[in-house]
């Protein structure tokens, strides 16, 4: 991937700040996740079910181990356009990124410049860090079984 973590992010905060007005960046959310791919139905199940959140969301992530790079590439989806917009924004800057990048990353300093911590409600906001703290989990089992793998 050659776009960086916080290029990605600026990025975000670019298209959103292009907006002045709270009901264009909705719009813009809603457009962000209409392009989601499809999650698969199979992935749709209560393995991969986000709990935590007001709407239905599934997560579910796989290791890319191409040119040795691990990578974890996280789909999901969710029956709310607006958490489908969310979940668009957590995939620019985490799918695709190494365990240790994932887990490091300062997301809630993104959140902050999107606007998203004082224009969401208090179930969409605990609903987005429900699946922050999936990403965050499933790219902790991956890192923790790269190193018994190579420990």
């Amino acid at each position: 991937m050659n776009i960086t973590q916080e290029e990605q992010a600026d990025q975000l905060v670019e298209d959103f700040e292009s907006f002045d007005d709270w009901e264009d960046r909705y719009r813009l959310l809603i457009d962000l996740g209409r392009k989601l791919p499809p999650l698969d139905e199979t992935e749709r199940n209560e393995e991969n079910r986000v709990h935590g959140c007001q709407s239905n969301v599934w997560l579910a992530a796989k290791v890319d181990r191409e040119g040795g790079k691990n990578a974890v590439e996280f789909r999901a989806d969710s029956d709310s356009s607006i958490v489908r917009g969310l979940i668009a924004i957590l995939r620019k800057v985490y799918s695709g990124r190494p365990a240790e990048q994932i887990l490091t990353y300062d997301v809630e300093g993104l959140f902050e410049r999107l606007g998203l911590n004082q224009h969401l409600s208090l179930g969409r906001r605990n609903g987005l860090y429900s699946m922050v703290e999936r990403i965050k989990a499933l790219a902790e089992s991956v890192a923790s079984n790269m190193t018994r793998a190579h420990g």
